[in-house]
């Protein structure tokens, strides 16, 4: 089982790291579930709270946010797009993926939610995950993870050297550590 994370201190980082991953190792013909941040969209907000995501391997696109008003500073995640986003990369086949990517683990996986159960579908059928994981959100991930997932640094280069070893590592471990 490979399951990794990457982490980056520059706000939005993550994001464009892993949505370039995505586009290089389709570009190279490898077969991706998940999601990624859509990297052309706008935000709409002074703070960058707006996002959309791309479901793996081919859409749609789902806008994640909510608008909650000008000058508005709570979150903005919109739990029923999350929903929808998790039954479309649920209800897809993983059969044929060579890795599954989540964007971000955030509060809704950190309540238990949101992509926990795909992460581990995915992890049980022997696809790769990789996860981004913001500062906020590290604890509760690494307790999900039961120590299992190893850091990735937050460069393109370190990410494809991981997927490239997770790709041809042939070791099975069990999920039983991890909390879905």
């Amino acid at each position: 089982m490979n399951i990794a994370y990457v982490t980056s201190l520059k706000r939005g980082e993550t994001d464009r790291l892993l949505t370039e991953t995505a586009t290089q190792l389709r570009a190279r013909g490898k077969s991706l579930t998940g999601i990624v941040k859509v990297a052309n969209y706008k935000s709409s907000f002074d703070n960058g709270c707006d996002m959309q995501v791309r479901v793996l391997p081919k859409g749609p696109d789902i806008k994640i946010t909510q608008n909650l008003g000008k000058g508005s500073d709570a979150c903005r995640l919109d739990p029923a797009a999350i929903a929808e986003a998790v039954t479309r990369v649920d209800s897809g086949s993983m059969d044929r993926s060579d890795l599954f990517i989540l964007n971000k683990f955030g509060p809704e996986e950190a309540a238990g939610r949101g992509f926990c159960t795909v992460i581990g579908t995915a992890l049980d059928q022997g696809v790769p995950v990789l996860v981004g994981v913001g500062g906020a959100s590290i604890k509760a991930f690494e307790s999900f993870a039961g120590g299992l997932a190893v850091p990735v640094a937050a460069t393109e280069q370190a990410i494809l050297d991981w997927v490239h070893s997770a790709l041809s590592d042939s070791r099975v471990t069990t999920t039983d550590n991890m909390r879905y």
